[in-house]
């Protein structure tokens, strides 16, 4: 059962270096700059970060090891994703989205440094299928076309 106040927690602790991080760099350098200097910040503070971990999945009897590879994964219950383009693509959500259905984690997050300002590149990905954990969302919920999937856009103060 996934503690919601430690999830949020940990999820705020991520946004808060994140945007720390855009403001100080600023946008365009190459994702695995920011890749490396927030897994670098997040381990400072206590989190445990797993780095390009590989993620596996189990399809029809087949075990496929290496399906994908969770750009950062904290304290084991947060997927974060990170991009470094100018323009948001709707891949993103939908990639973000079929990894943390596949992980079974109520929620994941994109970073995506290419934006002009990281409050622009910033995404919630709900899993409607832990909906029932959540009696509310930081921002007003964006509901895909199959009605199953809660998008927000995350709430910055």
């Amino acid at each position: 059962m996934f503690d919601t106040n430690d999830l949020e927690r940990l999820a705020g602790i991520a946004v808060d270096i994140g945007m720390a991080l855009q403001k100080e760099i600023g946008p365009g350098l190459y994702e695995s700059v920011y890749e490396s200097v927030l897994e670098h910040r997040l381990l400072r503070t206590g989190i445990a970060v797993e780095r390009q971990k590989p993620i596996a999945i189990f399809v029809d009897g087949l075990t496929l090891p290496d399906a994908f590879r969770a750009d950062l994964f904290l304290d084991g219950v947060l997927l974060i994703e990170l991009k470094s383009s100018a323009q948001n693509s709707p891949l993103y959500i939908r990639q973000t989205l079929t990894y943390i259905r596949l992980i079974n984690q109520p929620f994941g997050l994109i970073f995506n440094f290419g934006c002009e300002t990281f409050k622009d590149g910033l995404y919630r990905v709900m899993n409607a299928m832990h909906a029932n954990l959540f009696t509310s969302f930081s921002s007003v919920p964006l509901y895909a076309k199959d009605g199953r999937t809660a998008l927000t856009r995350a709430a910055l103060k």
